[in-house]
């Protein structure tokens, strides 16, 4: 059987995510950050998902996404109905999970084609 190395045509993946750190493409993040196919934005300022307001997305939605996943940490978290709705209000999906399902989530997303952005909140 031949196999053949197949590389994604988008820029960025996540190799793995947990609460204190992620592992985008062969880079170790330990700062919250937003990651689209195309873009990373490193440093992103939302420590806590209880804090997360709906301008605190608006790094996300500049990269015009259809689809916003939401790494909330370690375990499953919410934010808070005004920010669903602040999503919801510009016809953009937003999923909430953790880390570790958030990483997987966006790389089928993106190996799809589809247009994603994924934020990671990392404590």
């Amino acid at each position: 059987m031949q196999l053949n190395l197949e590389r994604p045509d988008y820029e960025y993946s996540l190799r793995g995510a947990d609460g204190a750190s992620a592992l985008v493409n062969d880079r170790k993040l330990t700062r919250s950050f937003i990651v689209a196919p195309d873009k990373l934005i490193e440093d992103w300022s939302v420590r806590d998902v209880n804090a997360l307001a709906p301008a605190d997305l608006e790094p996300l939605f500049a990269l015009n996404p259809e689809l916003i996943v939401l790494g909330a940490g370690a375990v499953q978290a919410f934010p808070s109905p005004e920010t669903m709705a602040a999503c919801l209000s510009r016809g953009i999906g937003l999923e909430s999970m953790t880390n570790a399902a958030a990483a997987r989530t966006f790389n089928v997303l993106a190996a799809e084609g589809r247009r994603v952005v994924a934020g990671f909140i990392l404590s």
